[in-house]
Order: structure tokens, then C-alpha cells, then sequence
């Protein structure tokens, strides 16, 4: 049966790591997958306190006057790092849909301690490990490196659950992403002083690009186009979080799973004045040199792959460019 709504999955079967729960786990993965790309996990291992402070953090540098945020701007367009301002993307564009630009800044870093060698610095690496920037803000840059370490770990154990769930070796993508690329942005929505544009959100309607994205949300807001047409409200739930797959894994299994249209809408706009909205998201992208094909198990006898192979990195950053210069050349 499709799933119409995000179903919430608990993890603790799979990480008490009995054959029977680890097996369920799985299942239940495959068919938020399938059915509607969402999932919220619950008992996760990701400490409270480290989020808390990450998010705690996050709203002192938001609050900071542009000027000085503008000090961590974005180096170049093609760069995920750094700070940008309201407006300045527009997530609708990654999928050729022209909006105004979403009413969210944010801030970005990547992979650190990133090695000097050929791999991570020459030319085919591209911007894919530039170097991270950061605010002076007390606590701030060890905060954020100690969260994308730990939720590259989880990453790591959700797809191993994929691959469990796919009847491949459990794991079967470790080699595929231990150099990842991966992404943590903050996004902060603030109050709405003036009605927006029409068809201008806090996140314009989009489908991730990589392998699998994990939220943090503080508030509602998160929306999801199920099989139905709908948009139904990713349930909102004290210390959980909220998964999703992208675009990428969709292609990997030959459409078997879905990466879902999302959005952040807005709120009443009597309640707009005052309401702030804060999200810790973690993109997680595979090795820039991943080849992306279809998997083994997803292709049926007779049947041919929907997707030419493609690589991790270089659908990252045609995506990426698009969000960020609103359909213009670079």
C-alpha cells in the first residue's frame, strides 16, 4: 500500500543489531522510499546537547547586522560555503521553475581537515572541498565541524539501511562515500515584515539533489507532494529528524524510489511578523568521482536503465549553480 503521509521509523531495531531488527528496519525504509522519498527517524544516536548548541549558535550569527554576516559571503557562485542573504537563491531553479528568490538565508560549510593530496586539491576536484569559512562567533566553527562529523556517521549507517533495504550488501556504498562530498547549511526563515511576492515561499517547491538530506526543523512548515497531489506536513516531533532522499538515489534505482517534491510554506500572515524558523540540514552527496548507474537489484530481467550514468559531482554542481544564479550562465 503507498504511504500518503511521512511515516516515523525508529532505528533502534537496527542499531541493537538483531538479524530480525535490522531486517525490519529495512522494510519500513523501502516503503517510505517508495511510496512517498520521507521518512522522521527517532532514536538516531545524534546528542541533544550538540544540536542544541549547533542551533543556538546558528541564531546568534543570524542575528548579527548583514554587514557582518556578509563577512563569510559565499566565495563563488559554484561554492556551497558560506553566507547568503535573503533572496539570494531560489531552489525552484534547480528544476528550471522561475520564482522569486526564497525568503531564507543561510550559512554553509563542508568537509574539514580536508587532506593536501591530488584527490581533494586538483583540478577534478573542483569546489568540492574548498575550504570552509567561518563567523568569529565564539564556539561556532568547532560546533559545526563536530555536527557534520556526526551526521556523516549517521549517513553512513542510513545507507547501509538503503543497502539492506535494496537486497544489497549491507555495505555495499561504504567505498561510494568516504570521500563524500556532503553539504550542512542552516537555513534561517525570518519574520515576514512585508507579504511575499506571489509564488515566492521560505523554499520554493524542489527535489534534493544528492544521495539523502537529514532536518532538523524548530518549527512546522515542511511540506511534502505525495502519490495523491497533496501537499501533507512532515510530522514535527521533540528530538527527531527528518530524512528524505534525493535525486541522485532515485536514479540509482531506476526510479524505485522516489525524491520528492518538498517546499517550506509560509505561515499566516497574521503570524508571519513574529515567526522564525530555523532548520540544521545536512546534504549528503557521494564521492565527487561516484559513478551513478543503476543498481544491480533495481533492474528487473528485459528491463533497461531510465538514467545515463552520471557523476556524483558533476550533478551536484549543475544543480547548485542553477539554484543560485536563477537559470543564468556562470
Amino acid at each position: 500500500m503507498s504511504l500518503l503521509h511521512v511515516p516515523v521509523i525508529d532505528l533502534a531495531p537496527y542499531f541493537e543489531g538483531t538479524p530480525e531488527g535490522r531486517a525490519k528496519v529495512a522494510r519500513e525504509v523501502d516503503d517510505a522510499c517508495r511510496s512517498i522519498g520521507f521518512l522522521v527517524i527517532k532514536n538516531h544516536g545524534v546528542p541533544a546537547e550538540l544540536t542544541d548548541r549547533v542551533a543556538s549558535l546558528s541564531r546568534a550569527f543570524f542575528d548579527l547586522p548583514l554587514a557582518e554576516k556578509r563577512k563569510v559571503d559565499r566565495p563563488r557562485i559554484d561554492a556551497v560555503r558560506g553566507y547568503s542573504a535573503v533572496g539570494e537563491e531560489g531552489l525552484s531553479y534547480s528544476l528550471e521553475e522561475a520564482t522569486p528568490g526564497d525568503l531564507k538565508e543561510s550559512f554553509s560549510v563542508g568537509p574539514a581537515g580536508v587532506p593536501d593530496d591530488d584527490y581533494h586539491r586538483g583540478p577534478a576536484a573542483g569546489a568540492h572541498f574548498e575550504p570552509n569559512v567561518y563567523p568569529t562567533l565564539p564556539g561556532f566553527r568547532a560546533a559545526y565541524d563536530e555536527y557534520f562529523e556526526v551526521m556523516s556517521g549517521l549517513s553512513r549507517s542510513l545507507m547501509r539501511i538503503f543497502a539492506l533495504a535494496l537486497d544489497l550488501p549491507e555495505t555495499y556504498f561504504d567505498s561510494h562515500i568516504d570521500k563524500h562530498i556532503s553539504m550542512f547549511r542552516v537555513l534561517s526563515y525570518p519574520p515576514q515584515r512585508e507579504a511575499p511576492l506571489p509564488n515566492q515561499l521560505r523554499a520554493g517547491a524542489h527535489s534534493d539533489y544528492g544521495s539523502l538530506t537529514i532536518v532538523r526543523p524548530d518549527d512546522e512548515g515542511l511540506q511534502v507532494l505525495n502519490e495523491a497531489g497533496q501537499w501533507v506536513d512532515v510530522p514535527l516531533l521533540p528530538g527527531a529528524l527528518v530524512v528524505n532522499i534525493g535525486d541522485l538515489m532515485m536514479q540509482w534505482t531506476n526510479d524505485k524510489w522516489i525524491s520528492t517534491m518538498h517546499r517550506v510554506a509560509n505561515p499566516p500572515f497574521e503570524q508571519a511578523e513574529t515567526n522564525r524558523r530555523q532548520s540544521l540540514v545536512f546534504f549528503h552527496q557521494p564521492n565527487y568521482d561516484t559513478m551513478v548507474e543503476c543498481l544491480p537489484s533495481c533492474l528487473a530481467p528485459g528491463e533497461q536503465p531510465k538514467y545515463a550514468p552520471v557523476s556524483s559531482g558533476d550533478h551536484l554542481t549543475s544543480k547548485f549553480v542553477k539554484q543560485t544564479t536563477f537559470g543564468g550562465t556562470v
